[in-house]
């Protein structure tokens, strides 16, 4: 059984002390054959940096590395290209630190070309006599890899004056890269964002994204037959249908896709189900600006943006669908052909259950300031067809909700805030369920599925009394679920902004 390259980054050491690879060099191959200048966005810790060392290792001519891989027998080893490679790590935080640490990276480089910059102390000047001096050592074009090309900005996006800052210094960097066509063979860039062509990308306008393009989809992230294959002995005994509701899911217009982080720590840890990637970030920058923007959360699930929308980035005003799409929050769910429009849109989802219970409870906890203790009569409310339980349950999550959660921004007076709680709690069951669902009628606030039943919801903020589930039998939403086989329950919740809760809760269970 092949060891888990759980943490490893060098392709080297993976292939020498056989670690399991999942051969990415028919991509690796298809990209180097066929552009020069190459750009991909993919979620943090989504094999990036081990794709990016893998192509150095390629350019490099490092044969014996890829016996036995798709490359082997198609790639010319006798042609060896020198390799400037830039990762960014570190902190920072600040001009200073980013500049320090560019020079850091070329004095590295200098070292492994045996070239020596005469400015050292200038990043810019630096990366440019770097390229033209290898070209003159070598006599070959040189390659460059940028992997993380956006975390001077990522790390302080909060400060907006400070990302501005690093903005402009990575611009000024990367347009060297232009500037040196005649001596580059070969260019790629990878990062989580994608910022528009105005801002970081302006001296690179000859950059190719592959981040949407199908026949790149699979470039990083796991198969299903990855798991099936490289992976079988790691799966005997185990229900693939849950590992594919919980961890797969991503999508970018080829196979759904596992993020490799999630895999083999699910596998390093018994094959324990636990939210293993969301983890390891910190979406706080994200929830801050869910709250101010009093963002509709139960758009999570029916969110349709166009495609200039998906690969555009700006610091000075960010979208907050992008940034759920960037960040891993939400995926692809399916390409739409606009025929009115002659346009391209993208219907997103979030991908699995790791990331909508994760984020939800991460809303729970920091957005409404509540705990997730309340879970569990909520799920056994639903899953048991209890909706007096439901109402309870309900009633004593909003009481529990602090007071000034209401007062800030007159939240109280917002319907789309209680609607948002519910369906944050709801997601954080990991059920499925559907905001601002579409019917011939109109759209139904919420449809929960549990088992085999299905809770159509409508709320009303200082209505009539009735109102709300009057409007549900008025509009017949049910039936768009009349064929489902599963029991349907009518459901209407009204709240008033003066006592801050449910005034007024009633149910039916529809009789066919």
């Amino acid at each position: 059984m092949k060891k888990l390259p759980i943490g490893i980054q060098n392709f080297r050491e993976i292939i020498e002390d056989k670690y399991i690879y999942i051969d990415k060099t028919e991509e690796a191959y298809q990209l180097v054959s066929n552009y020069k200048y190459v750009f991909l966005s993919r979620p943090r810790r989504f094999g990036k940096s081990l794709f990016v060392d893998t192509l150095k290792e390629l350019f490099e001519g490092n044969k014996k590395l890829f016996e036995g891989l798709y490359i082997y027998d198609k790639w010319n080893w006798d042609e060896k290209y020198p390799v400037i490679k830039i990762s960014w790590a570190g902190d920072l935080t600040t001009l200073e630190k980013v500049e320090d640490r560019a020079i850091d990276i070329f004095k590295t480089n200098q070292r492994l070309l045996g070239i020596e910059c005469e400015n050292n102390n200038n990043p810019s000047s630096c990366f440019n006599e770097l390229i033209q001096k290898a070209y003159e050592k070598y006599n070959q074009k040189v390659v460059i890899l940028i992997d993380e090309y956006d975390k001077p900005i990522l790390d302080v996006i909060e400060n907006v004056e400070q990302a501005k800052i690093n903005r402009g210094f990575l611009r000024s960097l990367y347009s060297i890269i232009k500037d040196n066509d005649a001596y580059i063979r070969f260019a790629f860039l990878t990062g989580v964002s994608k910022f528009s062509k105005a801002s970081i990308f302006s001296g690179l306008n000859m950059l190719t994204d592959i981040s949407l393009n199908p026949k790149y989809g699979n470039i990083c992230g796991y198969t299903q037959r990855d798991l099936e294959t490289s992976f079988k002995d790691y799966f005997v005994d185990v229900d693939m249908e849950k590992v594919k509701r919980w961890y797969n899911g991503y999508n970018f217009l080829k196979d759904n896709v596992y993020n490799p982080f999630d895999i083999l720590q699910f596998i390093s840890n018994g094959l324990v189900f636990d939210n293993y990637w969301f983890e390891t970030g910190t979406p706080s920058f994200l929830i801050k600006l869910l709250k101010e923007r009093r963002y509709f959360l139960p758009n999570f699930s029916n969110i349709v943006v166009d495609k200039k929308l998906l690969s555009s980035f700006d610091v000075e005003e960010i979208d907050i669908e992008v940034l759920l799409y960037q960040s891993g929050y939400l995926t692809i769910e399916k390409m739409i052909q606009n025929e009115l429009l002659q346009s391209i849109e993208y219907k997103l989802k979030i991908p699995n259950i790791e990331v909508q219970i994760s984020l939800n409870d991460y809303i729970i906890n920091y957005l409404f300031k509540t705990d997730t203790r309340i879970k569990d009569p909520l799920i056994k409310s639903l899953y048991y067809g209890k909706p007096e339980e439901l109402r309870d349950t309900l009633m004593a999550l909003f009481a529990s909700i602090p007071y000034n959660n209401y007062t800030n921004n007159e939240l109280k007076l917002y319907e789309g805030f209680y609607a948002s709680v519910v369906y944050s709690y709801l997601a954080s069951l990991g059920v499925d369920l559907i905001g601002e669902d579409v019917t011939n009628k109109g759209r139904i606030d919420l449809t929960v599925f549990v088992s085999d039943k299905v809770y159509i919801m409508e709320f009303k903020v200082d209505g009539e009394k009735g109102e709300a589930l009057s409007q549900i039998k008025h509009k017949n939403y049910a039936q768009k679920y009349l064929d489902s086989g599963k029991a349907i329950y009518l459901v209407g919740v009204e709240f008033s902004s003066s006592e801050r809760n449910i005034v007024n809760f009633e149910w039916e269970k529809l009789e066919r």
